[in-house]
């Protein structure tokens, strides 16, 4: 059974940071790329960062850059997205979405799990 496993969402205060982790099961991450997208009540999906689990290369929207930092374990089981200097506007409900050899899309995916909430208080 395939599947992608997001966790470690909750609420934190502004400022604050949070490690979301992706957990798959029944496939090997190995030759994919794994995305983190988000979406907000009332938004679209969007994309927030991506990785090469092969080459280790690594994407980030402009809204993550310099706060988010997307890595994947040794093992090449897990992704993590550690965020910090967390603010209001990144209250959503993250998921971590595969895609064979290229950065996955809001279109364009393999596979996508179920996502973990982050609420951001002030």
């Amino acid at each position: 059974d395939v599947q992608l496993q997001a966790s470690g969402g909750g609420l934190v205060q502004t400022g604050g940071s949070l490690r979301l982790s992706c957990a798959a099961s029944g496939f090997s991450l190995e030759g994919y790329a794994i995305g983190w997208a988000r979406q907000a009540p009332g938004k679209e999906r969007e994309g927030i960062a991506c990785i090469g689990i092969r080459t280790g290369a690594t994407v980030y929207a402009n809204s993550a850059k310099g706060r988010f930092t997307i890595s994947s374990d040794n093992a090449k089981t897990t992704v993590y997205l550690q965020m910090s200097s967390l603010k209001s506007e990144d209250t959503a409900v993250y998921y971590c979405v595969a895609r064979i050899k290229s950065c996955p899309t809001r279109d364009e995916f393999t596979y996508m799990g179920q996502g973990t909430l982050v609420t951001v208080s002030s």
